[in-house]
């Protein structure tokens, strides 16, 4: 089989470039991040032939090549450096048939980059219904390229594309539009200082703050003469002439080769618009949909839960009375496994949850969540594009708080970065799911089960405090101008089955595994804190208890004595110091230690006490189990409702995460903030967890 070569799939947002993806690829592909930055990046292989394989690389969506945000700084950075590895031998741009006329902006801006580029037409199954018609020979002549209609839904001509990338090398290379038309002067003296560059991508370089090529930054700076003369507003105007420019150009191909006939046009999207971004409808719609998300979390994934959970317990019971007795086996009975145990009970809540946001997504909703949403932000003086950080924060808040980059202003950016982390995020779900399960009632009011209902409040509790927030911040820092955004609306549409289980399975494999090394690197810390300490108490800590309890049984006193050991642990040294600080809220010292390794990673908590609870009692009991049988000094149980509560709204208004912090350090180029962040939230959430605590018990 021939060496594999590179094709790039681009396009707009939302024109099924995902799906193509995934139909080119299957299984083989893999999801990561650009070097350096915090940009998803999914590459594959596909089998073009039986002797040909593509490299398949889906870049972020743009609009154009006029970049504003990180996303599309990669896609020029990539199109413009043929020295990088990823650099296309052949592009493929997905195209909307509906939205032709806006997709082609892109399209004619990488064909003057003189890349083989294939234009792939896609929803041809909706032309017919749409009363579209497409010359498609006629256009290929007038865009000088090959064109591919084809269908991600129904899955058609996906072999015309392969057989079209696969005769990549006769596409021809020639550019759509002399870039120098738009200021024949300047691009002269650009031409004369470079003679053996291209036009087009001297004036992306100039105008991206990208390199390419041999041609180095430094070096352009070297000569200032030739496009420092221009002003930054005047390099805007240049821009929007060159838009204009190739909209002319569009207008004209699209005129002769593309048409609508608009009585067969249907007005479904707009009637459906009209009731789901209505100002009162469309809140009371969402405001639904959420609660049957959060009800189906909890009523559908406690199966699955419970299953998992007696899993780890069975498999911790097993090591023990299966393996010799030593070190390395206390080590998974007691650290590794209930660790592991205490996050992957929860992939059955996670996998739901992701479900539920890939749907929305698939559908269409959630751009219309997004334009109903700004119109509420407005009110608490956040920006329009605070809208897509907000959102997105409900997944996790660092690529949330890196989509703030898309906001001009410093200070409405500054305040979306600072307010962000109050939107409660997929990490958090583990630590509420548990908490809920012990401390509130399961049972049902009116249909609706109290259990989905609280997990729907924290949710909603945590996007109000970001609203609050934001007002207060407005107000101190005196914004007065507002920037606004324009979103996009895509057409409605079945999700489709495929995409959806791709995004579900990526998602939820990758909030595994990253908090899985988390947890496995504070599972054996922790364990070694809490399974050695100093002095004779830990040491002797069988015959402290003896000498105090003689009349018990054999037993009860391994239970005592591994309970006394763990208090006389470096871990329970640590956690008595700052019990002190920690009571008025409701929690003993073991929760301090799950609180402080939690700032690692809010999921770690659930770990942290099961590895705790591990190396204190052998029985063979599963973390919930074990979590609700926890008994104060008074003989109460620990995580009744008012600990439980005081918990909860803890973390739904602290900064637990250390990642979150390193991110806003390096978003705002100082500590400053992520420092103010910290305290800031962390005062709150100790006042509102104490007020909550004294007022519940």
């Amino acid at each position: 089989m021939s060496k594999a070569f590179n094709v790039a799939i681009l396009g707009n947002p939302n024109t099924g470039k995902t799906s193509l993806f995934n139909l080119l690829t299957g299984l083989k592909q893999k999801v990561g991040n650009y070097p350096g930055i915090t940009v998803e990046k999914k590459e594959g292989i596909c089998k073009l032939d039986r002797t040909t394989k593509a490299h398949i690389l889906d870049l972020p969506g743009t609009y154009s090549l006029n970049a504003s945000s990180m996303d599309e700084n990669v896609v020029v950075e990539i199109l413009l450096n043929r020295n990088n590895k990823d650099f296309p031998d052949v592009a493929v741009v997905v195209s909307d048939v509906e939205n032709l006329k806006r997709n082609l902006l892109l399209f004619t801006q990488i064909k003057d980059l003189e890349i083989p580029v294939i234009l792939a037409i896609n929803m041809s199954d909706q032309m017919q219904r749409k009363g579209i018609s497409l010359d498609i020979s006629a256009l290929e002549k007038e865009l000088n390229t090959k064109i591919a209609l084809i269908s991600t839904r129904n899955k058609t001509s996906i072999d015309s594309l392969k057989k079209l990338i696969l005769q990549y090398r006769s596409l021809s290379t020639a550019p759509l539009m002399a870039i120098e038309e738009i200021d024949e002067p300047y691009f002269s003296s650009l031409k004369n200082a470079f003679p053996n560059q291209s036009l087009y991508k001297l004036w992306l370089v100039i105008t991206q703050d990208v390199n390419f090529a041999t041609i180095a930054r430094n070096e352009m700076d070297q000569k200032q003469t030739v496009f420092k003369t221009q002003s930054s507003s005047e390099l805007k105007r240049l821009q929007q002439r060159e838009t204009i420019k190739r909209y002319q150009f569009i207008n004209k191909v699209l005129k002769a080769t593309y048409s609508v006939n608009t009585q067969l046009a249907t007005d479904f999207r707009s009637r459906l618009d009209g009731i789901l971004i209505h100002k009162f409808w469309g809140y009371a719609i969402f405001f639904m949909i959420l609660m049957t998300i959060f009800q189906v979390i909890y009523d559908f994934s406690s199966i699955p839960m419970d299953f998992i959970d007696g899993i780890f317990a069975a498999s911790s019971e097993f090591v023990k009375t299966q393996l010799a007795p030593g070190i390395f086996t206390n080590l998974l009975a007691e650290g590794l496994i209930p660790g592991l145990g205490g996050i992957v009970i929860f992939i059955p809540q996670i996998a739901f949850l992701f479900l539920f946001i890939a749907i929305l997504e698939e559908t269409g909703y959630m751009s219309r969540v997004v334009f109903l949403m700004d119109k509420t932000l407005r009110r608490f003086g956040l920006s329009g594009k605070s809208v897509i950080p907000l959102i997105s924060g409900t997944a996790c808040a660092i690529p949330a708080i890196m989509a703030t980059r898309n906001i001009e202003d410093w200070k409405e950016r500054l305040i979306t970065i600072l307010v962000t982390p109050f939107t409660t995020c997929s990490a958090r779900l583990p630590v509420y799911s548990i908490l809920i399960s012990i401390a509130i009632p399961n049972k049902s009011v009116l249909g609706m089960n109290v259990q989905g209902l609280t997990l729907m409040g924290l949710y909603l509790m945590g996007f109000l405090m970001a609203l609050l927030s934001s007002l207060l911040l407005t107000k101190t820092l005196k914004i007065t101008s507002k920037s606004y955004f324009v979103v996009e609306m895509p057409n409605y549409k079945l999700p489709l089955l495929k995409d959806v289980g791709y995004t579900v399975w990526e998602k939820t494999r990758t909030f595994i595994t990253e908090a899985g090394k988390i947890i496995l690197a504070i599972a054996v810390l922790l364990w070694g804190l809490a399974s050695y300490g100093p002095g004779e108490h830990f040491k002797n800590a069988e015959q402290f208890v003896q000498d105090q309890y003689p009349e018990w049984s054999a037993e009860e006193l391994e239970t005592k004595v591994n309970a006394y050991r763990l208090e006389h642990s470096y871990i329970g040294i640590l956690g008595k110091t700052m019990e002190p600080l920690i009571t008025p809220l409701g929690y003993d010292w073991k929760i301090g230690i799950a609180l402080i390794s939690s700032f690692a990673a809010r999921e770690v908590f659930v770990g942290t006490l099961a590895t705790i609870y591990s190396v204190e009692n052998d029985t063979q009991e599963t973390i919930k189990q074990r979590m609700a049988a926890e008994i104060k000094a008074d003989g109460n149980p620990l995580f009744n409702l008012a600990t439980g509560i005081s918990l909860m709204l803890f973390y739904a208004f602290s900064m637990q995460c250390m990642s979150t912090l390193a991110i806003v350090k390096k978003e705002t180029n100082s500590w400053k903030w992520p420092v103010l962040q910290f305290v800031a939230m962390t005062l709150l959430a100790y006042a509102v967890a104490f007020a909550s605590y004294q007022i519940l018990s």
